[in-house]
């Protein structure tokens, strides 16, 4: 072997330690044959040494490792499905960035048509039909039977307004109570005489229950409020939100602040809790 050594020791191990001083290696760079293992012999009589001849390892070449066949090929397969898998998620991305676009847009659509209607004037309503007398009768009757049931002694007047609603106006004592806090009680009441109403008789008919002229007081009180509120948002450029209020009284806020040119008004929340806000304009 080319740049090969024999050395000889007493001992195989000796030898072996001779040879990696030597040639100046590591145990794991070292190569040998065992010529002779050698002998003790019998009290040193016949003694042999051990020989062998030991040489360098060859050092390989470290072979550039290139990317296995195998991966290539995995990643050749797999780049289309992933293509695909990322167009799907694009796509279910772009349609629930759509839909939610969709449902924005529509519920901005709906509170701008709530606004709209609730700023129409008051008097605008929905056409109205021609109230028959087995509906006026009904609902003197509802009336009647409730307030009886309450214990109050009450006259009930019935007519017909200009616009074709049926109008209820009840007489009486401690009528406070039938009214209730800010005519929540009266509301009540009024919602039920409408449902009797038209379920009396085909087309819309509207109830309007009244005593002691609250609806005008009240109405006159609401403009009155509006008035000062605006007021009171022109001097300290705040804007200001009102108490929970029906409808009905939503409208009447619009309606007194519409034609002025300082302020403007919207509602937020939802009913019963829904409220008037009076802005300044920009």
């Amino acid at each position: 072997m080319k740049g090969s050594i024999r050395v000889s020791a007493k001992t195989l191990d000796d030898a072996i330690t001779e040879a990696l001083v030597q040639l100046g290696v590591t145990s794991d760079r070292l190569e040998y044959n065992v010529i002779e293992k050698g002998s003790s012999g019998f009290l040193g009589i016949g003694m042999k040494q051990a020989v062998i001849e030991a040489w360098k390892k060859e050092e390989k070449k470290e072979e550039s490792v290139k990317a296995p066949v195998k991966e290539d090929i995995s990643q050749t397969t797999e780049e289309p499905a992933k293509k695909e898998e990322r167009k799907k998620e694009e796509v279910i991305k772009e349609t629930a960035k759509s839909k939610k676009e969709n449902q924005a847009i529509s519920s901005k659509e709906i509170k701008a048509e709530r606004e709209e209607k609730e700023k129409a004037p008051v008097k605008e309503q929905p056409e109205l039909a021609k109230v028959e007398e087995q509906t006026i009768h009904a609902v003197e009757q509802f009336v009647n039977d409730t307030l009886k049931a309450m214990d109050m002694e009450v006259e009930v007047t019935s007519s017909v307004d200009e616009d074709g609603a049926l109008c209820i106006d009840m007489k009486g004592d401690h009528m406070g109570i039938l009214i209730g806090k800010r005519g929540q009680t009266l509301d009540s009441l009024q919602y039920l005489a409408n449902r009797v109403a038209n379920k009396h008789q085909a087309g819309y008919v509207r109830v309007k229950l009244d005593t002691e002229d609250y609806r005008a007081r009240r109405e006159e009180t609401l403009r009155h409020l509006a008035k000062n509120i605006a007021h009171k948002v022109k001097r300290n450029r705040r804007p200001v939100v009102l108490e929970p209020m029906n409808p009905y009284e939503r409208r009447i806020i619009h309606s007194a602040l519409q034609s002025d040119p300082y302020v403007t008004t919207h509602s937020e929340g939802e009913d019963p809790y829904r409220k008037v806000v009076v802005t300044l304009k920009r």
